[in-house]
């Protein structure tokens, strides 16, 4: 009877995992194979990681184990950075594989150590939970990737940029890598994200060509998915006993909901300019306003238009159909890691047991310095420096907060004794997180100016178009949660309250105060960089915005829930579907965008292939074959000389964004962010018009070898800036030609 029962629940499920796995091969076509090999590296390192995800997530139901992907590809990865960084390991797919066997042997190992100790780290009893989750991650997984085939070049916006550090890394033995837009210095920039892709390829044995695209898919699958882990478990935590019947499939949705709002929803934006202006347009019988997706992300500064402050406040739907592989979106995976771990331990907290034991000052210190919790809270924020900075300084006050409120609990509100061991807490933080982090920091120029007191702020009507419906939900959670606690009189006094709250519900707060307090800041204060004028608070509000999008969208997703099955007034549950209406109705922000940037998706033949560099042929068809023969031809990190070019122009600085090749100069107004220094950038621009321009020949061959310039790129764009001033006679008399395009004048000389 058992076994029976037991076939009725795989074969449904053999069917449906058939089902998509030829799905995937329908969409994707060739692509598949690269598919399949990154959603099986996922399941096997995530499997190998259990072991130790299992332990750290011991409350969850499915004990971490979407968690434990990323887990084991941070570990692992940053693993490897580190011993490269510090020249113990050359950066090459050896030494990634290497470095992950280990940590899978080190993983079994602890498997059956902890077996022989009775301790139990897989979900073995919660199959339909890891199954579910898993058909989820697959399903986000291909809908993403299928979509980014209709669009998959590496063109356009900032995708010359995070193409060509991948381009540069898989070319480098060491890290950071040679800056491919200024030859004689390295990447200076937080290139955390372009190299855990990088990292992947290389475990995979992928082509870059095909993984810059996987990668960000890759990432919109967990963002969906960790979101769905979480708010589930706050949910089964939060109802306990409830969870009877029907009810059982109430964590299912709170999960489903969170995930969808994290990773698909758009802002109030799209459904006040894209729905209810048109409406009323076409009642009054006008023609209603197009729209335009990106105009959700630039709307303060830009409507109505204010020249002294454009913003930008994007989120993880813009930027997964965008497709710019930035340090904030990669970084998305690995501050969900973060805030489930902080859950995880939050959790732990609580639900141990009271043991009344007198123990040693030096004990007592020890048990709080060393839980692997808060010790991987500090690796995650260190790491987070070379990933995303920004969100270095974010995590490190959410996880203080975090700390902070946790410690308020254990320690009964003792203030003295909350307050010691928060701060030492926090003092172990920024030692541990700098300490792990100095290979790179070593090395970093930061570009922070200082901080400035803005000046300029948004609109009301802006802000309650961005961010009304999260602040009223959080709110409205909050208000609910204290009439429960308060109404009675019994749990006057923070500690009192605190302890009175159910785990999640504190959880959701914290993160709704944190993400009220990243919305508030940009209002008050700036980082300066070189956008001083006009775009001061771009910068600022568009990372923190960021942050505070994804930590509303977890809160929303559990307490719209929460407020709809336990709020015991009305008044709270009409509230909170209001809200549910209303945030279900953002989600058509992604069908909108996805129609917009990607065209009719639902023509399977529109399909192009997760191929970047396929637009070569018809972008730049007079260079094409001579970039090709550089990536094939060249090994290493020669330098290669093309036109400098700037920030954002079409295809200034396609060869060495393509190839990974050095170039003396690239993206102005980039390298002028990242070093400070025009004077510099100015001298190197003369001096490459020069190189191009000048008859004297002993001078040319002077600057060849003073930027060690092996090889002299002549095509559509140097024609272009240098005309008819171009002195190839010069260019050819110091060099071989070793490349001659048959369909144009493009050429490719190699400097003797």
């Amino acid at each position: 009877m058992r076994r029976k029962t037991q076939m009725k629940q795989v074969v449904p499920r053999v069917f449906l995992a058939a089902a998509l796995a030829g799905l995937s091969a329908y969409l994707l076509k060739g692509d598949v194979w690269t598919f399949w090999t990154w959603w099986m590296l996922a399941f096997l390192m995530g499997m190998l990681a259990m072991p130790v995800t299992g332990r750290l997530f011991a409350g969850f139901e499915d004990k971490g184990w979407i968690f434990s992907k990323v887990l084991a590809i941070a570990v692992t990865g940053f693993l490897t950075w580190l011993l490269v960084a510090v020249k113990l390991l050359p950066f090459t797919t050896v030494s990634c594989i290497g470095v992950s066997v280990v940590c899978g042997i080190l993983c079994i190992l602890l498997y059956f150590y902890q077996m022989k100790k009775g301790v139990d780290c897989l979900p073995a009893d919660r199959g339909t939970l890891i199954f579910r989750e898993e058909i989820l991650f697959f399903i986000f997984f291909l809908l993403w990737t299928y979509v980014a085939g209709f669009r998959p070049e590496a063109h356009g916006t900032e995708k010359f940029m995070d193409y060509g550090f991948m381009e540069a890394m898989m070319r480098s033995s060491t890290l950071p890598a040679r800056d491919l837009w200024y030859s004689e210095g390295t990447i200076n920039y937080y290139y955390g994200g372009q190299y855990f892709a990088v990292f992947l390829t290389k475990l995979t044995g992928s082509k870059v060509e095909l993984t810059y695209n996987l990668m960000r898919t890759f990432v919109a699958a967990f963002a969906f998915t960790l979101p769905f882990s979480l708010v589930y478990q706050m949910t089964v935590d939060r109802l306990k006993d409830r969870l009877t019947g029907k009810k059982r499939c109430i964590p299912t949705l709170a999960g489903v909901l969170a995930g969808l709002s994290v990773s698909i929803a758009g802002n109030m934006h799209y459904v006040v300019y894209c729905k209810i202006i048109p409406w009323i347009q076409k009642l009054q019988g006008e023609t209603p306003d197009s729209y335009w997706f990106p105009d959700a992300t630039r709307y303060i500064g830009y409507n109505p238009v204010n020249e002294q402050d454009k913003t930008i406040h994007e989120f993880p739907c813009y930027s997964f159909v965008l497709g710019d592989l930035h340090a904030h979106v990669v970084n998305i995976m690995f501050v969900l890691l973060l805030v489930g771990v902080l859950y995880a331990w939050m959790k732990h907290v609580r639900s141990r047991k009271a043991v009344i034991e007198k123990i040693s000052r030096k004990q007592f210190w020890i048990r709080q310095l060393f839980i692997p919790h808060i010790l991987l809270v500090c690796v995650l924020i260190g790491m987070f420096h070379f990933t995303n900075y920004w969100d270095f300084i974010i995590y490190f006050v959410v996880a203080g907060g975090v700390i902070l409120f946790t410690n308020i609990i254990q320690f009964e509100g003792k203030v003295k004794k909350v307050l010691t061991v928060t701060i030492v807490q926090a003092v172990e933080m920024i030692v541990v997180s700098y300490v792990v982090i100095l290979p790179f920091t070593m090395k970093f120029q930061t570009m922070f100016q200082g901080v400035g007191i803005a000046t300029h702020h948004s609109l009301i009507h802006q802000l309650l178009i961005l961010w009304g419906l999260p602040l009223f939900l959080t709110v409205l959670l909050i208000i609910c949660i204290l009439w429960e606690k308060l109404r009675d009189g019994r749990n006057r006094g923070v500690y009192r309250l605190m302890r009175a709250m159910a785990l999640p519900d504190l959880f959701a707060v914290i993160m709704g105060l944190c993400a009220m307090g990243l919305i508030l800041i940009p209002e008050l204060v700036y980082v300066r960089d070189i956008y001083e004028n006009g775009n001061a608070r771009a910068n600022t509000m568009f990372k923190l915005t960021y942050q505070a999008y994804i930590l509303f969208a977890m809160t929303m997703g559990y307490g719209i829930v929460r407020m709809l099955v336990l709020a015991q007034k009305k008044v709270f549950k009409i509230f909170s579907v209001i809200g549910l209406v209303l945030l279900c109705w953002t989600f058509g922000y992604f069908g909108k965008s996805v129609t917009s940037w990607f065209g009719n998706v639902w023509e399977v033949s529109g399909y192009k292939g997760l191929n970047a560099v396929s637009f070569l042929e018809n972008g730049v068809p007079e260079d094409a074959s001579a970039i090709r023969w550089l990536k094939n031809n060249v090994k290493g990190t020669a330098v290669v000389l093309e036109a400098p070019g700037d920030s954002y122009k079409d295809y200034d600085n396609r060869v060495s964004a393509m190839t990974g090749l050095p170039t003396v100069l690239g993206w102005y107004v980039h390298e002028w962010l990242w070093r400070n220094d025009t004077d510099d950038l100015n001298t190197k621009r003369a001096e490459i018009e020069t190189i191009y321009t000048s008859s004297d020949k002993k001078l040319v061959k002077e600057l060849l070898d003073k930027y060690d310039i092996s090889y002299i790129f002549v095509g559509s764009c140097e024609r272009e800036k240098y005309g008819t001033n171009l002195n190839e006679e010069i260019l050819e008399g110091l060099g071989k030609k070793v490349f001659q395009s048959e369909n144009s004048d493009t050429y490719i000389l190699k400097v003797n």
